[in-house]
């Protein structure tokens, strides 16, 4: 297990080994050393239809880092970076992962997230390093086009919350 940069500064892909024979597969989706001292004491599973979008979350008062492994289906994950003086704020990160993928994908404090599944069903397990907070929670604007995240669709099934997204200002 290890982990790789992407080209954004802060996300990483946890690269895995996966070991299969005749009857399936076993996959290691997390080891504490390799992240020193984060702690990760909350785990949330999701099951999301088709063409459902999640996101973009982040807790701003009570930021988490998130380690995202899909285990059943697949979907686009996105990370937009909304630390303050970060010289990528606003930028995005995304990627395909699915139940088959040898990789977890690792999403630092700062970043907002969200997935769009691309299957027929998806279920999605965040590794989280804080406990949910509502009252730290905010929504960044899916389709915010100063961001211009690519999603594969125009219009997604999304939960009220969703819908009431902030633009990036907001964040500034």
């Amino acid at each position: 297990m290890k982990l790789i940069n992407t080209k954004l500064p802060g996300p990483k892909i946890i690269k895995t080994n996966i070991y299969k024979d005749r009857r399936g597969y076993l996959k290691e989706t997390f080891r504490k050393n390799l992240f020193g001292k984060i702690n990760f004491p909350f785990d949330v599973m999701s099951y999301s239809k088709k063409n459902v979008l999640r996101g973009l979350h982040i807790q701003l008062q009570a930021p988490q880092a998130k380690i995202i492994t899909v285990t059943s289906g697949k979907v686009m994950d996105v990370a937009v970076d909304l630390r303050k003086n970060s010289k990528t704020f606003g930028k995005y990160y995304s990627i395909v992962i699915s139940e088959k993928s040898d990789f977890s994908f690792y999403i630092p404090e700062g970043f907002a997230h969200g997935f769009l599944c691309l299957s027929k069903s998806c279920t999605v397990n965040y590794k989280c390093s804080r406990y949910r907070d509502s009252k730290s929670e905010a929504t960044l604007d899916w389709k915010d086009k100063s961001i211009a995240i690519k999603w594969p669709i125009k219009n997604p099934i999304l939960s009220d919350k969703d819908k009431k997204g902030k633009n990036l200002n907001y964040f500034k």
